[in-house]
């Protein structure tokens, strides 16, 4: 039933996009592993040039309020779950069970700033590298301004888990079929990648399948 519900989900991903056409321009973006979640890392300055150019108001708020910093590492999960659960160590039956079971759950934006590139801020953490066209790129920023809710830019939830970082207001509703990871996935499935959304339930099913399909590069 697990491969069958595997093989019968899974999204190939759009060649229009993914890979980009060789002598094409790439950008990189990272995959980041942190146990129970994974989030999302991109360059800064592309997200600000395109957010600027495209009109996308929640980026181009986060982009300047992040200016320090060449990278951002950004994550979307359950409001209560995601503030009060910093570690895995940190993980309680109850908080998980209600995340994942009880309907109507807020969600959040959690927004990192990233002095050094990824690979050497999370320097034990499984990772992947996925080389995404320009189009594709512009696709995924299109999708994660989507999550922004009105005005959450300019008005923050307050400190993030860890190093310079803020939470935001999201949309979407965080349940066991729609997580962090598989959030990650659609991120990355508007860029043209190909993703299995069972596979993504967990962030090692989400590299296996983005090194396995996709070509992505383990870190």
């Amino acid at each position: 039933m697990f491969v069958a519900a595997t093989v019968f989900t899974a999204r190939s991903g759009d060649r229009r996009l993914y890979p980009a056409p060789s002598g094409a321009e790439r950008v990189e973006v990272f995959v980041v592993s942190h146990g129970y979640h994974a989030g999302i890392v991109l360059p800064r300055a592309r997200i600000a040039n395109l957010a600027g150019t495209k009109g996308h108001a929640a980026l181009t708020v986060v982009a300047a309020r992040f200016g320090l910093y060449p990278w951002l590492e950004i994550g979307w999960g359950d409001e209560g779950f995601y503030t009060s659960v910093p570690t895995v160590a940190s993980l309680t039956v109850s908080s998980a069970v209600r995340a994942l079971f009880r309907s109507g759950n807020p969600s959040v934006l959690h927004v990192v700033g990233l002095t050094d590139e990824p690979r050497t801020t999370f320097l034990h953490a499984d990772m992947v590298r996925v080389e995404l066209s320009e189009p594709g790129f512009e696709r995924l920023l299109g999708r994660l301004e989507a999550t922004f809710a009105m005005g959450a830019a300019r008005s923050d939830l307050g400190p993030g888990l860890y190093g310079p970082s803020l939470f935001f207001r999201a949309v979407g509703t965080f349940h066991l079929f729609n997580v962090c990871n598989h959030w990650i996935a659609d991120l990355l499935d508007a860029a043209g990648v190909p993703t299995a959304p069972v596979l993504a339930t967990l962030p090692p099913g989400l590299l296996l399948d983005l090194t396995w399909r996709s070509g992505a590069v383990r870190l």
